[in-house]
């Protein structure tokens, strides 16, 4: 999985529309295997990106469960612990 598609079921707050559209857009990116799709690739490319983030968008919509939402801050704190273990 791409390092850079965060978890975004459970969150509090809940995650935005912006951030569904960036784990999206990595997402379709990765599969690309590029950042800028040619121009004879954009369409494509947006329209892979928007198909993904409706379908994330429903899938988080849909997700049930009966954990307590997960704070952001203690997230955050949790990979800068990560982080800092990993590269010093």
């Amino acid at each position: 999985m791409c390092r850079n598609i965060r978890p975004l079921q459970n969150l509090a707050p809940p995650a935005t529309a912006g951030e569904v559209h960036e784990a999206a857009l990595q997402y379709v990116r990765k599969i690309a295997g590029t950042t800028r799709p040619s121009r004879a690739n954009e369409d494509a490319f947006a329209r892979a990106v928007a198909e993904v983030e409706a379908a994330t968008a429903r899938l988080l919509e849909e997700l049930v469960t009966s954990a307590p939402p997960r704070d952001r801050e203690v997230e955050a704190e949790k990979a800068r612990q990560r982080n800092l273990a990993r590269f010093g």
